[in-house]
């Protein structure tokens, strides 16, 4: 097996055929055509569907696409680890930022890698932290700041903060107290993420230790459609302090701190145990890590700062 033949293999998934493909790899047609018969004889298993329309993906066809993806770029941080100092970072990184982090944390990231790393080619996925952490698993991802639920083997963990849940309501469905125990939220009516959000893992993890039952009566997975619901006034919800702090400042929405017990949530800058830390990742970390930190300490994520003080 060679590379050309996954560069090939991805080319023409892309392109949708052959013909297509044929023009953007600047690769003559015939040749292409036998490069992927020969990827197939090899692997025994058919990789496209061939029709008039052109060239579908069996379902080994999708899985040897995964696999050739992180293949290449593992060939590609290979030769920029070996072709680039640390004093010269270059290349594509990939980050992933769950939705709630990404609301407060893309832009500094991206302002920072900018004039600290102008070589650098930055991609930063958005997305929840269960299927981030799937991507970085699998290799799509270079690093990914993740909601620690549990003991994961295959990741490194940095860990950075730990922030406390709290009741998000509309201002006139606030609490009458600052505080709010836990057991009372299962009086009312809550919109949460799916039972696969790290999010919901967490809050229902805590609420299955003390014996409280929740009533949800709706689970969202979009963020903005979350608060949207609040402050229509259809249900309350539990996010952290720091993803609705925009709508707690204009007057939209408010916080009450869950306590009795608190539901903390660490969040911390996860790589693959499987995979090197190469010069753009390790300066990736040291820049994540400072910019949450700042954020921190700025009082624009309200939260513990629990990672290790700067050198």
């Amino acid at each position: 097996m060679e590379l050309r033949q996954l560069r090939y293999l991805i080319g023409v998934c892309e392109a949708g055929g052959v013909l297509a493909a044929s023009k953007t790899l600047h690769v003559a047609q015939p040749a292409l055509s036998q490069s992927i018969s020969s990827l197939e004889g090899e692997l025994g298993v058919q990789l496209f569907v061939r029709t008039n329309r052109g060239m579908t993906l069996t379902d080994a066809g999708r899985t040897m696409l995964e696999h050739s993806r992180v293949v290449l770029a593992d060939i590609e941080r290979a030769r920029s680890a070996v072709q680039h100092s640390a004093l010269d970072i270059q290349g594509e990184m990939a980050v992933g930022l769950p939705t709630t982090v990404a609301l407060v944390a893309t832009l500094p990231i991206l302002r920072a890698t900018r004039t600290r790393y102008p070589k650098l080619k930055l991609k930063i996925i958005e997305s929840h932290s269960g299927f981030l952490g799937e991507w970085l698993r699998a290799g799509r991802l270079d690093l990914s700041v993740l909601f620690v639920s549990g003991n994961e083997p295959a990741f490194e963990y940095r860990l950075l903060l730990e922030e406390r849940l709290a009741l998000v309501t509309t201002p006139q469905d606030t609490p009458a107290t600052r505080e709010i125990s836990l057991k009372s939220l299962a009086s009312r009516p809550l919109v949460l993420p799916a039972q696969e959000h790290g999010l919901r893992r967490i809050i229902d993890r805590v609420c299955a230790e003390h014996g409280v039952e929740l009533e949800v009566i709706a689970e969202i997975d979009s963020l903005p459609n979350i608060k949207k619901a609040v402050q229509e006034g259809m249900a309350s919800t539990i996010l952290s302090p720091g993803a609705v702090a925009d709508e707690v400042q204009a007057g939209h929405l408010a916080v009450t701190t869950i306590t009795r017990p608190h539901i903390p949530r660490q969040v911390a800058c996860a790589t693959s145990m499987t995979r090197p830390v190469t010069p753009a990742t390790a300066a990736m970390i040291s820049l994540v890590t400072e910019e949450m930190r700042s954020l921190v300490e700025q009082g624009l994520w309200p939260a513990e700062w629990i990672g290790d003080a700067p050198a």
